[in-house]
């Protein structure tokens, strides 16, 4: 960890939405912002399971280990989203590895605190239980295709989620720095295929390389294509 410093939030406005930085500003609810370098582990698979975390700035990868030492990445995680939530459910452990995958920032919110606060504001628990079934909702649909769609289709379908298609405001046209590596891991396929279609991606116009990877709408009719 490379910088921690103590913070107490103030206050929480009712919206009638989610807002993650408003849930942040409960009453009497104490974090920690810390910060990480990129390739930085934030905690490990099999450490106490003590916090959750909210990123404020970077993005962050969630993988699993096998017990011949495989890693799967789970999820890739961008900011106003929340991790590590296996915590307030008793989880002891932690059931994957969380790692920062650009310079990022997080608030660091101890479970005690988050369960004093989810009891005392019921509203605010309502919001972050939406906010939370709907994530999860996310991880089955990425389940699902994993399972039945191509290999094409599921990188395709990555690269959107990387690119934030589909949340509120305007995607995103450049994501974050992830390597062909990660996104085989990611995808469940190999480099070489990763490779093979990200050169056609560019080719046909969905993608381009210019002072990082940018993103074109277009190529959701890969995900949409039968």
């Amino acid at each position: 960890m490379s910088k921690v410093s103590g913070a107490t939030v103030s206050k929480y406005q009712r919206k009638s939405t989610f807002d993650a930085q408003a849930f942040l500003d409960t009453t009497g609810v104490s974090r920690k912002i810390a910060e990480f370098r990129r390739g930085e582990a934030i905690f490990r698979q099999g450490d106490p399971s003590e916090q959750i975390f909210y990123i404020q700035k970077g993005s962050v990868k969630l993988s699993v280990l096998n017990n011949v030492g495989k890693e799967a990445v789970v999820a890739v995680l961008e900011p106003d989203e929340f991790f590590g939530e296996g915590c307030l459910t008793g989880l002891p452990f932690r059931m994957a590895t969380a790692t920062a995958i650009t310079p990022s920032r997080l608030l660091a919110i101890e479970k005690v605190e988050m369960i004093r606060a989810l009891h005392a504001e019921h509203a605010l628990s309502d919001r972050f239980i939406s906010y939370m079934l709907t994530r999860n909702i996310r991880l089955q649909e990425d389940l699902v295709d994993q399972l039945f769609n191509s290999s094409e289709k599921r990188l395709a379908r990555t690269l959107l989620l990387l690119a934030r298609y589909g949340k509120e405001g305007k995607p995103q046209k450049m994501v974050p720095k992830v390597s062909q590596e990660m996104l085989a891991e990611m995808v469940g396929t190999t480099r070489s295929r990763v490779n093979f279609f990200m050169n056609k991606f560019r080719k046909l116009g969905f993608i381009k390389y210019n002072g990082g990877l940018h993103i074109n709408t277009s190529l959701l009719s890969v995900v949409l294509h039968d």
